[in-house]
């Protein structure tokens, strides 16, 4: 079995999972995992798919025929993580230009790798102003220091509320 990570991008409709779930049932694809979103009016995601070595080919080029739909996709090798080890972390805090690039700076600082990250930005009635929130799922080392890690991401903004926890 081949592993391919599909993304797609197209204007957001009703039918573009069920579309793109027929087209790897079809080429006896098993679908592994996705993520999607609903973005500015377009629909977003991608898809971890394992499908037969003679049938790789024919799902990629059936994906890319799908109308309305910008699709990509890359063969990859499996490989298990050797850094098993996984902290969720949570920020909230007020929205201001560049927060995000200041998150993944401390995150890099650290020499972490990000396996997952969503972000939004929420009204905050009480105060007029946007509220940013993030969730991260982060790989660490074994014996890594969960509290050096919080200082520096709450030494950011005076305002930044970090939960930090083992992920079971």
């Amino acid at each position: 079995m081949q592993s391919l990570i599909i993304s797609i991008m197209g204007k957001d409709k009703p039918g573009l999972v069920d579309t793109l779930a027929k087209c790897i049932y079809k080429h006896k694809g098993n679908w592994q995992g996705s993520s999607f979103a609903h973005m500015a009016g377009m629909f977003t995601g991608f898809v971890e798919v394992h499908v037969p070595a003679d049938e790789n080919e024919k799902l990629v080029d059936a994906l890319n025929a799908i109308s309305d739909l910008s699709v990509q996709s890359v063969a990859v090798n499996t490989s298990t993580n050797s850094l098993t080890n996984q902290l969720t972390v949570d920020v909230m805090g007020n929205d201001k230009a560049g927060i995000v690039q200041e998150l993944t700076s401390v995150l890099n600082q650290f020499n972490l790798n990000i396996l997952n990250f969503s972000s939004r930005c929420e009204s905050a009635p009480n105060w007029g102003s946007l509220i940013f929130k993030a969730n991260a799922v982060i790989a660490v080392p074994e014996g890594f220091d969960d509290d050096a890690l919080q200082d520096a991401l709450e030494s950011l903004s005076n305002d930044l509320v970090v939960d930090i926890q083992a992920k079971q």
